[in-house]
């Protein structure tokens, strides 16, 4: 009786591990796709206006950032609702450090960057990028009622204290200036705009969406055009979608952003501009 005992609660654990390896894994299969096939997660820093920023809910289209209370909103992340709903698949916006984002892409941790981020030379070497979803020029973003407000060469800035994003061509192109007093790069634009407002910096080198961007959350903030400006090449000043290499989503999203016309891309932008916070 008790060997009976025993096989029977041998079959018994055997059934219930069977069952157990049957139930559904981390990855779901819904039909022919898995839950993560189903999703179009994008890397983006939320901090960016007006390209992307972080807001505290869903207002004027905001998309809730992966894992966050917050949301996340802006042109980046109009373009990607554009790109996810061109794919069929729901957006997933991934709150990532600019740093972070390439890795993150390498890594399978997200399928696109979204984040105002141009495909340089040095870029093209790890990932592959979409055609051009933006084009802008580079401008210097100073106090307003400073000695640099009416500056109109980038040489206008010989001995000021300039700084630039970290890791972006933006700071390189600092060494144009001559005589500059070149400070340290910083991590993001919400602490420049802190480092401007405090006198720490005298400047700093940005995009014009963004510099427009900054005037309109700051009065005391300026943003300076140029007649003689900056070097760059077209890669330098173009912002495309970044995507791990030999990827089939480049050729579908390249599809996509072919039907989104240029003055629709305008349209876009100027709302980003009027609806971004003003923390940002």
């Amino acid at each position: 009786m008790r060997k009976k005992r025993l096989v029977f609660m041998a079959i018994s654990l055997t059934i219930i591990l069977l069952l157990a390896g049957c139930g559904t894994s981390e990855k779901e299969t819904v039909g022919t796709k898995t839950k993560d096939e189903e999703t179009f997660k994008v890397g983006l820093e939320a901090g960016y206006a007006p390209f992307n920023w972080t807001q505290k809910d869903d207002s004027n289209g905001g998309v809730k950032i992966d894992g966050s209370a917050e949301y996340a909103g802006g042109y980046d992340v109009e373009i990607a609702k554009k790109i996810a709903e061109g794919l069929g698949k729901k957006l997933v916006i991934v709150k990532t450090e600019w740093d972070g984002l390439v890795p993150a892409l390498t890594s399978g941790k997200i399928d696109a960057i979204i984040a105002g981020m141009s495909p340089t030379a040095e870029r093209k070497k790890t990932i592959d990028f979409s055609d051009i979803y933006y084009k802008s020029n580079l401008v210097m973003v100073v106090k307003k009622g400073g000695k640099y407000e009416t500056a109109t060469s980038i040489q206008d800035f010989s001995g000021a204290k300039i700084t630039a994003q970290l890791n972006t061509f933006h700071y390189s192109v600092i060494d144009q200036i001559k005589g500059v007093n070149k400070q340290p790069a910083m991590d993001n634009f919400p602490a420049m705009r802190v480092a401007l407002e405090s006198g720490v910096i005298d400047g700093y080198v940005s995009e014009r969406p963004e510099g427009v961007s900054a005037e309109s959350a700051n009065k005391n903030y300026k943003m300076v055009e140029f007649t003689d400006g900056f070097k760059t090449s077209d890669d330098d000043t173009a912002i495309a979608v970044g995507i791990k290499k030999g990827s089939s989503l480049t050729d579908e999203i390249n599809k996509i952003l072919s039907g989104i016309s240029e003055e629709e891309r305008s349209s876009i932008m100027d709302t980003a501009i009027k609806n971004q916070p003003a923390a940002n």
